[in-house]
């Protein structure tokens, strides 16, 4: 399955509720969104991974994301569908494209083509320094596809924009993020608690691993926030390792648990062998 029906929102799962980290409120939220420069941590290097997602222990869709570099940009490809059982009952197939600048990891254009029985979506998102422009085209509409304008002061990131941005800070216990994520279709404040570094136990092995939980209110039409309907809390953990791949994530939402796992990762431009799943930490 794609959380949202999307790749993006596939990543975009990990949303949690914290008893601890109080909701901003509906007016003057913009206050608490954090000033984040690119930190300190080095860049991802070029990798192809696979992951399985699915509900209730289910695997219900497979996927394939590619990062490297193209003209001078960071590119993350992503495809990936249903399968088996599930596809019979729900065919579903998407497609991604997000570049981003390499020197400040801010969000270029993002490219998506979601694909069903019924019907095939295409959006384009172009990202600037004050806001977003997206157009959505549906082939089940008559009507000629008009641009979205979301404005907004502080820095909007994609999905791929705002991992690589957070990627590359401390990542500290404790540490909380505020960010305004644009997904592909509205804008969403994120705030992003690292809640711990402990080991964690996929299907590829035993890793060190950091705890992140991530809580989203979507910004209305209006500029105010609204809770989100459909999840009620998770999970992410990532590597505590030189290379901070995106390990495991779940979600408890409205369907039960839905979850995306790391099965398999390549370094095309390394020759060495893929690192070991108890390599030490990074320090963080």
């Amino acid at each position: 399955m794609a959380f949202y029906g999307t790749i993006a929102i596939w990543l975009c799962a990990a949303v949690a509720s914290l008893a601890e980290t109080p909701s901003p409120s509906a007016q003057g939220w913009e206050k608490t969104v954090t000033p984040l420069p690119r930190g300190n941590f080095p860049n991802p290097r070029p990798l192809v991974a696979t992951y399985n997602f699915g509900w209730n222990n289910i695997v219900a869709a497979t996927g394939e994301v590619k990062f490297d570099q193209h003209d001078g940009h960071f590119q993350l490809l992503a495809d990936g569908g249903t399968i088996g059982i599930v596809r019979t009952l729900w065919k579903y197939d998407v497609h991604h494209r997000a570049l981003a600048d390499v020197a400040t990891l801010r969000p270029l254009t993002l490219h998506q083509v979601d694909i069903t029985r019924r019907k095939t979506v295409t959006t384009d998102a172009t990202f600037k320094p004050n806001g977003v422009e997206r157009i959505r085209a549906d082939s089940k509409s008559n009507q000629t596809a008009k641009a979205k304008t979301f404005v907004f002061p502080e820095e909007i990131f994609d999905l791929h924009s705002a991992l690589l941005r957070l990627r590359s800070q401390a990542l500290h216990d404790g540490d909380v993020y505020r960010l305004v994520v644009y997904p592909g279709n509205s804008a969403y404040l994120a705030t992003i608690t690292v809640s711990g570094h402990s080991p964690v136990t996929i299907a590829t092995g035993t890793y060190p691993a950091i705890k992140v939980d991530l809580q989203l209110h979507k910004v209305t039409r209006d500029g105010a926030l609204t809770p989100h309907k459909k999840f009620r809390h998770a999970t992410i953990w990532v590597s505590d390792n030189s290379d901070r791949m995106l390990l495991r994530v779940e979600a408890s939402i409205f369907v039960g648990t839905v979850f995306a796992e790391l099965q398999s990762i390549r370094f095309p431009n390394d020759k060495s062998p893929e690192p070991s799943p108890s390599s030490k930490g990074s320090g963080t």
